[in-house]
């Protein structure tokens, strides 16, 4: 598994709690992915 792939699963992991918390959890996971899909082509750039 790639680190960029990692960082993708970890934002959705992370929105999906947060989602969770705020009984919310659908939003949270496409919010997670969002910013996990802008994580990853940041560090694609960075190379």
């Amino acid at each position: 598994m790639k680190q960029s792939d990692m960082i993708m699963y970890g934002c959705v992991i992370i929105g999906a709690g947060v989602g969770l918390l705020i009984d919310q959890a659908f939003p949270g996971v496409l919010i997670g992915l969002g910013a996990g899909y802008l994580l990853q082509q940041a560090k694609i750039k960075n190379k």
